[in-house]
């Protein structure tokens, strides 16, 4: 057996975290990338900007994980977002809050979060293995260590504990291809099915290709299945060559990639004018086509909506694009007034888990320990980030959790061994 070795599989966020802080807690800790670099998910996350973070109420984070935040508590408690705004500061990253309560790095690079966790890396000792994958963990049933099966050789590492943070299956392209997964069942432990979420979603109607690009603030956009409205948000969104985008349709995705997935009819609604009531709206059109009397239908929106989408708007009201505006009928401006409130939208699919930026779904949170991150199955054996069955909406806080996870982890395993040597 080694000799207070821990082996950390995954060089993400959370594995990254968890080897830094094992290792400055006086561990021997091996680090394991099957990439040939570390930190690839961090490096394009944010659109290369790295939102590490947000700047709100930490005893507000949980609300904002529809998946399992409860489980969060204790990580988000021991490490939380000011401990990792200055825990980057340490390492050379200066950082800003921009709407949301986002938090970037002031230089709006990500490279930059992913060499500060290398220098932390550095320093506290973490030995770094990339290029190699991990085929299979090795229970060793008469002495309380773990193996590790690498390829290409058939290479085998032994361990007094292994933190699995090998992420989910969003952007596989980075190593996030499910080897957790089956890590997890291969030793016993349930694995809830990974799904998509922060996805974009596929449409059945056509018409958003000819809005590609357009981008909507202030709207509400509502989910609904089966007839039934699941959830609302509010903010931007984007209309795109495949459906629809942006941060509002994003949170929403969750709930349209679950229910997808049992064959129920999802549709979006989105509120163009959210800020009126349906009366106040009806009044507003009024004013509108008072002052544009003459006009025809197609040439009176555009004090209400952006251009590039009346056109839409008119032939979706089924009213003729050149009719007057003094010769609409009021059931005529009653239906544009729903229009405008309700637009609706039939659900396909998702992008899938190659565009998802992060996974619903993953290892069971009912059989890990979280106050230390420990599996309840089997002794030094922890996990952590997104290879878990945790997952949050954007704005920062998917990355927080994967820190705060890799922090418990990596003190856990460390006070674990050094409480068994």
């Amino acid at each position: 057996m080694s000799d207070g070795r821990i082996i950390v599989i995954g060089g993400g966020a959370a594995g990254m975290m968890a080897a830094g802080q094992a290792a400055a807690r006086g561990a021997e800790v091996i680090l394991i990338e099957k990439m040939n670099r570390l930190g690839s998910k961090i490096a394009i996350s944010g659109k290369g900007r790295c939102n590490l973070t947000n700047a709100g109420d930490i005893a507000d984070f949980v609300k904002f994980y529809p998946g399992n935040g409860k489980f969060l508590y204790a990580s988000l408690k021991e490490f939380d977002n000011q401990q990792l705004i200055e825990f980057f500061q340490q390492y050379g990253v200066k950082t800003k809050i921009e709407r949301g309560g986002r938090v970037f790095p002031e230089t709006d690079e990500a490279e930059a979060v992913v060499k500060a966790l290398k220098r932390f890396l550095a320093k506290t000792g973490v030995k770094i293995i990339l290029g190699k994958t991990v085929k299979e963990l090795i229970l060793e049933e008469k002495r309380n260590g773990i193996g590790l099966r690498l390829t290409p050789n058939r290479e085998v590492l032994k361990a007094d504990a292994v933190i699995v943070a090998t992420g989910g299956v969003s952007y596989p392209g980075t190593g996030s291809t499910g080897d957790g997964y089956l890590f997890a069942e291969k030793v016993g432990h349930k694995v809830i099915n990974p799904l998509p979420s922060l996805v974009p979603l596929r449409t059945l109607e056509q018409w958003p290709k000819e809005l590609k690009g357009l981008a909507l603030k202030n709207v509400e956009a509502s989910i609904w299945v089966d007839g039934v409205r699941k959830d609302k948000e509010f903010g931007e969104m984007l209309f795109t060559h495949f459906g629809i985008s942006g941060p509002v349709i994003l949170t929403l995705s969750r709930i349209a990639s679950n229910a997808l997935q049992t064959k129920k009819k999802v549709e979006v609604k989105i509120n163009l004018k959210p800020a009126l009531t349906t009366e106040q709206l009806d009044l507003r059109l009024q004013r509108d086509f008072n002052k544009y009397h003459n006009k025809q239908l197609k040439n009176s929106l555009e004090d209400l909506l952006p251009k590039s989408i009346i056109p839409i708007i008119v032939r979706l009201s089924e009213i003729q694009p050149e009719k007057i505006i003094n010769q609409l009928n009021k059931e005529e401006r009653k239906r544009l007034c729903r229009l405008l409130q309700e637009l609706s939208l039939t659900v396909t699919g998702t992008l899938g888990m190659g565009t998802a930026i992060v996974t619903s779904g993953g290892v069971d949170v009912k059989q890990i320990n979280p106050t230390t991150m420990e599996s309840r199955l089997i002794k030094g054996l922890y996990w952590a980030g997104e290879v878990i069955d945790v997952d949050g909406i954007t704005g920062g806080y998917n990355l927080q959790a994967a820190f705060s996870m890799g922090y418990k982890a990596g003190k856990a395993a460390a006070e674990y061994i050094i409480s068994t040597a």
